[in-house]
C-alpha cells in the first residue's frame, strides 16, 4: 500500500491544518506531524535567526479499523496523489 504497510488493521486518517494534506498514519494520536510540513522543516539557522519549532499540525479526522477499510482509504488517498497512475502498484 502507499501510506501504511499491507495488512494494517488500524490507522489514523489525518488532515494537516497548515497545508491541507490528508494522509494515513499507523498512530491514532489526536495531533501528529504532517509528513509534507516535516520535510520542509529546516533545523539549520544562521547567527541572527531563531530556530522555528516543528509543531504537530495534522489533526485526526477518523480512525480506520479493519483491513478492508484501511486498504480502501489507502487506495483512495494514493489515487489523489498519483492521479490514477497505477504504475506504482
Amino acid at each position: 500500500m502507499y501510506y501504511v504497510p499491507d495488512g494494517t488493521e488500524k490507522c489514523g486518517f489525518y488532515e494537516c491544518r497548515k497545508c491541507g494534506t490528508r494522509f494515513l498514519k499507523l498512530t491514532t494520536e489526536k495531533l501528529t506531524e504532517c509528513p509534507d510540513c516535516e520535510s520542509e522543516f529546516d533545523p539549520e539557522i544562521g547567527p541572527d535567526e531563531v530556530m522555528e519549532e516543528n509543531k504537530p499540525t495534522a489533526e485526526l479526522i477518523s480512525i480506520c479499523e479493519g483491513a478492508e477499510e484501511v486498504e480502501k482509504m489507502d487506495t483512495l488517498l494514493s489515487l489523489a496523489i498519483t492521479g490514477g497512475n497505477y504504475d506504482w502498484i
